[in-house]
């Protein structure tokens, strides 16, 4: 069951007109938590992820089941079923729920480490075409404002300029960048 804030916010995103993914980034960001929190683990990062999104589902967001072939045939059956009881409102099995959260106790809570999501981000991203990350980027523009393009420039120069220098704490090299001197 999803967080009473978490729904708020979501519904908040909605409003906002902003996209069915961007809210149910929210759910996915409160499975993150509870993992970290130790509620329960996942088996893998991707599955952290698509609890996440299952719940956002569930809860009404319009984020539709991925299309045949994207990904296994069960996969998708289990996001339609997702997508279809957040449509009419169909309540949790008590049972069902406390069995898949038992089930979870004895998984890795690894699967949500920053270092995890890294690699998830970018093996999810490598999987995507050159012309898919520009489109996407592209978007992200739009909406991110002068001081938040500001920002991530900044932080992109801390990392090319971490990579070359063969810098291990990426922090150092950001926090002269950001005071305006050049290392």
């Amino acid at each position: 069951m999803p967080e009473k804030k978490t729904v708020e916010k979501a519904k908040e995103a909605k409003h906002q007109g902003k996209s069915a993914t961007t809210q149910a980034g929210e759910f996915v960001r409160e499975e993150m938590h509870h993992i970290r929190e130790g509620k329960h683990g996942a088996r893998s990062t991707k599955q952290a992820i698509a609890i996440g999104l299952s719940k956002a589902r569930r809860s009404g967001v319009a984020l539709s089941p991925p299309k045949r072939g994207r990904v296994s045939e069960k996969t998708r059956r289990s996001a339609e079923r997702a997508y279809e009881k957040g449509r009419r409102g169909v309540n949790v099995s008590r049972r069902g729920s406390r069995a898949t959260g038992s089930a979870l106790k004895h998984e890795s809570r690894a699967t949500a480490s920053r270092k995890a999501l890294a690699r998830q981000a970018r093996s999810a991203a490598a999987r995507r075409t050159q012309a898919a990350r520009s489109i996407s980027a592209r978007r992200v523009v739009r909406t991110k404002g002068h001081r938040g393009r500001s920002a991530a420039a900044r932080k992109a120069h801390a990392a090319r300029l971490a990579f070359l220098l063969g810098v291990g704490a990426q922090e150092s090299v950001r926090g002269r960048v950001q005071a305006g001197v050049h290392p």
